[in-house]
């Protein structure tokens, strides 16, 4: 029985949003075939048809991640142009810090595997960094003296505070203090973005 190009393409999202979630449960290490194929109620033959390894569905679930991340930024800055910053913050400290670990943001639950990855998938990884820093770059402030490459430091220490914070918030188990760290971060992250006077 041949599939039309709809239900493939339909069978290749179900299997990647699956395999996203499994990889940030599970880690690259936790998560086999088996888990991967059953969490999107597919076949082994079905998975080998989208993907031709383990490694090449983490690096998609990865790229695919990062993307989506990166979007979701994008999409602030067009909706909130004013203050994006402070809501995307927010957000990523709020409920990207308490959600299901399988809907938790790629940056942080999945880097850590990418560094053990083949130099494929770094490769990969490497090149959706610079355009996820890219983009938080070109919506922060604008001021006089500050460039286009102090701008992406800004958004390298902005991105790796946040992610940085997000991972010591979800790893601890008094939510006090979880609360705690994701203020903290909060506060110095903007403090480190906004202009000072």
């Amino acid at each position: 029985m041949r599939y039309s190009a709809e239900h493939k393409s339909e069978t290749r999202a179900r299997v990647l949003a699956a395999a996203g979630q499994v990889f940030r449960q599970e880690g690259y290490g936790g998560a086999g075939i088996d888990a991967l194929t059953k969490a999107a109620g597919v076949t082994n033959g079905a998975f080998y048809g989208h993907f031709k390894s383990k490694a090449e569905a983490f690096r998609t679930a990865v790229l695919e991640g990062l993307e989506e991340l990166r979007q979701g930024i994008a999409a602030l800055k067009t909706n909130q142009p004013k203050d994006w910053l402070t809501t995307f913050i927010g957000y990523y400290l709020g409920y990207k810090r308490t959600c299901d670990l399988g809907e938790s943001c790629a940056l942080p639950s999945l880097s850590p595997d990418v560094m053990r990855a083949d130099n494929e998938t770094r490769s990969a990884y490497t090149a959706e960094i610079k355009r996820l820093v890219e983009e938080v770059a070109a919506g922060l402030p604008e001021i006089e003296g500050r460039s286009e490459i102090v701008r992406e430091d800004q958004a390298i220490l902005l991105l790796a505070m946040l992610s940085g914070g997000v991972t010591l918030a979800r790893a601890v188990s008094d939510p006090a203090l979880s609360e705690r760290i994701a203020d903290v971060i909060a506060q110095a992250a903007l403090a480190a973005i906004e202009p000072r006077n």
